[in-house]
């Protein structure tokens, strides 16, 4: 038995050793802030700050675990995917949703659920989301 599970462990070692060499979700680079928005107040760009703008803007946080295989390829994906979607360094170069926006933010989908237990500071109390939800409706048209 002890043969099988080491065999087993060896196995995924060497898997995950060559997942390594895999160069998807290695790109952790920032592109220029080239316009954000004009907040109504600096404590909304603060909670978006916190919360947001490691997958909503170009001024990303990569953190250590976005360089180890497979977590950096969700990690990519995910800051990709956030920029697409809504991207506070590239404020007026793309179409805004803002109750989407506001939905994602009330029903606890942003930030995503994934994303906190690595980044707590981006856990927002209950008035804090109000805070941002109020915030984001003054200052995004």
């Amino acid at each position: 038995m002890k043969k099988v599970i080491l065999k087993m462990f060896l196995y995924l070692l060497g898997i995950f050793i060559v997942f390594q060499f895999f160069p998807y979700g290695r790109d952790h680079t920032n592109p220029e802030v080239t316009a954000e928005p004009i907040w109504d107040s600096q404590t909304t760009r603060d909670l978006a700050v916190r919360a947001c703008f490691d997958c909503h803007s170009n001024e990303t946080v990569w953190p250590w675990y976005s360089n180890i295989a497979p977590i950096s390829w969700q990690v990519y994906q995910d800051v990709v995917n956030g920029r697409h979607e809504l991207n506070f360094s590239e404020y007026g170069e793309h179409k805004i949703d803002i109750e989407e926006i506001i939905d994602e933010i009330r029903d606890g989908y942003m930030p995503l659920p994934i994303y906190l237990p690595m980044h707590p500071e981006a856990r927002l109390t209950d008035a804090e989301r109000a805070q941002l939800i109020e915030g984001l409706k003054n200052t995004l048209p």
